[in-house]
């Protein structure tokens, strides 16, 4: 009994991930027409769950971004900057699909100028919005 009591469970972080695809990208699309709203309308069950998306690898960003058009890009750049600094455990660092993002803008010639300007002052990432110098090169 005092076994069951004191266990000690352990925490997978792969049981977190959830697949960016598009039902995920609908709802964090959503959720950046909320970017006003402390938690963008999305229950602690959501954030929790999407945790693993916010940190999902730069293939999965970089193909999720060829199928989503300009403004959409941007809405998700600004969730991200913002989800970072209320939702501790999305922290990416150089890996926040802002950066990806970010890029697949700039390949296109749409990154609006104002933009940088705008992550700066809504972040405390430091690699927002190019990513490390590694990335760079």
């Amino acid at each position: 009994m005092w076994a069951e009591i004191m266990s000690v469970g352990s925490w997978d972080p792969a049981a977190q991930a959830t697949e960016l695809n598009a039902s995920v990208l609908e709802e964090l699309l959503e959720a950046a027409k909320r970017l006003e709203s402390d938690d963008f309308g999305l229950s602690a069950e959501a954030v929790a769950r999407l945790v693993g998306v916010a940190r999902a690898d730069r293939v999965a960003w970089t193909e999720a971004a060829e199928n989503l058009d300009d403004a959409k890009l941007e809405a998700l750049m600004r969730l991200y900057t913002l989800a970072e600094g209320r939702f501790p455990a999305w922290e990416a660092g150089a890996q926040s699909p802002v950066v990806v993002l970010a890029k697949a803008l700039r390949n296109r010639d749409a990154y609006p100028k104002a933009l940088t300007a705008w992550v700066k002052a809504h972040s405390d990432n430091k690699f927002l919005p190019y990513g490390s110098l590694l990335d760079r090169l």
